[in-house]
Formats: C-alpha cells, sequence, structure tokens
C-alpha cells in the first residue's frame, strides 16, 4: 500500500520535530475552466507554516535534443538514486518517485524503489511519457512526435489506456496502487482530470503555473496560478501545481515577456541573461536542475511573500546519473547538483521555518480544513 505520510519530521539539524504541520485558515477561489473541466483554486492563510514536497520524475535516460524513441528504455539511473535518497533520509523528507512505464515495467527501474517503498521512506505515483508507454496504436498518428508526445493531446481512449496499463505495471512491480500523477512534459490536456478521477487518483502534479505550453504544441496552462485546485466529481481530487514561476520588478508582465524572451533570436541576442541579471524578469523552477541554489531561494521569498504556502521542489531522476541530462554532464556537475539540493532543504527548514510534507499529506490536511 501507498505509505501513510506518517515519518518522523526533522529539522534542518536532523532533530525530531513532535508536531504535524497544520492549516491555519482555508478559502475557495472562484471557479475557473480547463478546457470543459472546472478547477476551484484554494488559498491556505498566510499564518500557516510553509510545507514542502519532493516529487521526481522517475524516468529512462534519453538524449533530450533527439526526437522521442520507445527503444530508448534503459533505467541505470534508478541504482543511482540512493544518492540523493541519503540527503532525503537525513532530513525526514519522503519523496515522491512518479514512475513511467520504462521503469515500471524492468526490474532494474522498480527494485530499487520498490525497496525503499517496503522501508517506508518513498511513495510512488504515475508518469505517463507516451513514447514509451504501451499501446502504441494510435490511429490519429500524423508523425509529429512532438504533438503526440504530450499525453493530453491523444484521442482520450489511448490517453486513459496508456495510464490504466502504468498504473497495473506500477501495482504489480512495487506493490502500491498510485494515486499521484504526473503528465510526462506537464502535457496534460481536455480529458485528463476526467481520466484521473475515473482511475481512482487523487492528486495531479502536472500543472506548471502560469506557463503557456502551446508554442511547443502543448497545453496552455496560464489559468492556473501557484495555488492547490480541487477538481473531478464533487471536486474531491487536488491538483498541486510544480513551484515555478515569474520574479524580477516586471513579473507582472510575465505574459508578454516570457513569450518574446524564448523567442530564438532573443535568446541568442543574451537579452534573457540580461533581464535576469540586472533582476528585472526571469522565470524560475524550483529545482536544483538548472537553478542556484540563490534563485531558488529568491522564487521561494517571493512565492512566500505573495501568499504561497506550499511548495513543490522537482527533478528528473536521470540527472543523478552524470551524461544523462543537459543538467548534470559529468560527476562535477553531480556535486553541485547535490549540494544545491541539500542546502535548499536546511534552507526551506532553518530560515523559512517550513515543514517537510507529501502529496497525500498535503491533502488530508486541506481536507480537514475545508469549508462546508
Amino acid at each position: 500500500m501507498q505509505g501513510s505520510g506518517t515519518q518522523p519530521k526533522y529539522d534542518a539539524a536532523g532533530g525530531e520535530h513532535s508536531t504535524q504541520p497544520t492549516i491555519t485558515s482555508l478559502s475557495l477561489l472562484p471557479v475557473t475552466h480547463f478546457f470543459a473541466q472546472r478547477v476551484q483554486p484554494v488559498a491556505i492563510g498566510r499564518s500557516t507554516q510553509p510545507m514542502l514536497q519532493v516529487i521526481i520524475d522517475a524516468e529512462e535516460e534519453f538524449d533530450w535534443s533527439k526526437p522521442f524513441d520507445r527503444h530508448n528504455d534503459g533505467v541505470e539511473n534508478i541504482a543511482h538514486q540512493h544518492l540523493a535518497q541519503r540527503i532525503f533520509e537525513r532530513y525526514g523528507v519522503k519523496p515522491t518517485y512518479v514512475v513511467d512505464y520504462a521503469v515500471a515495467s524492468q526490474p532494474k527501474g522498480y527494485e530499487p524503489l520498490r525497496r525503499l517503498v517496503e522501508r517506508d521512506l518513498a511513495d510512488i505515483g504515475a508518469h505517463l511519457q507516451p513514447w514509451v508507454n504501451p499501446p502504441f496504436d494510435d490511429p490519429t498518428a500524423s508523425g509529429d512526435d512532438s504533438f503526440r508526445s504530450f499525453p493530453g493531446n491523444l484521442p482520450p481512449e489511448l490517453e486513459r489506456e496508456k495510464l490504466r496499463l502504468l498504473s497495473e505495471a506500477i501495482e504489480r512491480n512495487l506493490g502500491v496502487r498510485p494515486t499521484v500523477y504526473r503528465a510526462g512534459r506537464y502535457g496534460i490536456g481536455p480529458s485528463s482530470f476526467e481520466m484521473l478521477d475515473e482511475l481512482g487518483y487523487e492528486i495531479d502534479a502536472s500543472v506548471l503555473p502560469r506557463i503557456d505550453l502551446s508554442s511547443k504544441l502543448g497545453p496552455d496552462l496560464s489559468i492556473f496560478g501557484p495555488e492547490p485546485f480541487w477538481f473531478g466529481t464533487g471536486r474531491k481530487r487536488l491538483g498541486i501545481p510544480l513551484t515555478a514561476g515569474y520574479t524580477g520588478l516586471l513579473a507582472g508582465r510575465h505574459r508578454i515577456l516570457d513569450p518574446l524572451l524564448n523567442q530564438p533570436m532573443v535568446e541568442n541576442a543574451r537579452l534573457k541573461a540580461v533581464a535576469s541579471r540586472l533582476r528585472l524578469f526571469e522565470r524560475i523552477s524550483l529545482s536544483p536542475e538548472g537553478f542556484t541554489l540563490a534563485e531558488q531561494k529568491r522564487l521561494t521569498r517571493y512565492l512566500f511573500a505573495r501568499g504561497q504556502r506550499v511548495f513543490n521542489l522537482s527533478y528528473h531522476s536521470p540527472s543523478l546519473l552524470p551524461g544523462c541530462t543537459p543538467y548534470v554532464r559529468d560527476a562535477e556537475a553531480l556535486d553541485i547538483f547535490l549540494e544545491r539540493l541539500e542546502a535548499y532543504l536546511v534552507w526551506f527548514a532553518a530560515e523559512l521555518g517550513g515543514r517537510f510534507t507529501t502529496p497525500m499529506e498535503i491533502k488530508q490536511l486541506l481536507e480537514e480544513h475545508r469549508p462546508a
């Protein structure tokens, strides 16, 4: 069964806390729509202690610069997850590994993670990467791999069948029924929330808040803010967005500036780097992949000052095997990655006064304080 999330909580020095996180107040924000699906954001009281969860995309190694290929299914990186896992255990962090089909279907992938689950040191969710996840019988395939790499762009029946087979593989080989979901490439679509509701998932962790991926043939997620949100029948399922956002003097102009600064010609002119260096405008994700400790702190402080109390740190499992992602090319880069990870955990607990939680623990807390 999935871990209960009741492991002890620790401070930055490794001392055990005796109390669980509490929510001081909760209010429901106006309902909005993602396609035809109703979602209701949740505002958490500012006096609530900040909470951090860690969600790791557990997936195969592949060359990010090349087309998607179902035959790239090596999972050697999973044997290296202990490098970060021992940091998590030091501070009482229980990460959630969202597992794709390549990991869930091969012993080299699922056995190391199953051992963590058996010791109640990690939770397991599902990560649907369409190009490695059967069935491979898309009748509408146009040859555009980029379009079909977003699960929500698939025909609804195929998207659902892929997730059903992935869920069964996880349950069969890892011994848990996954209840946390993250779409590959953050690619939720018109039928995704309904699918999660039907298959019994409790939490979606796919949303990149305020980000429009339509230029890459993905979803426009700009209607979502950083707040958790209810969705599904009776709005009993919880969405927990990734922690990502815009900072700087011009952060409020992100709808105009972000697409402009990400144009190839503008990037080549280094204007994006200049805007970041001058603290005018930058887009930061809470991740040790490609973001410095200072940048992660800056994003966290910015969002905390604006009322955010649920934070989501994420990265890709292949980053722990040097040479498998653009973020970690060699042993030195791996050391920097791990140092950033640990230093952020220490800072979040010691200086921000935060607690470490799991997605299901956050959902339970919000349910307890949900307005009638």
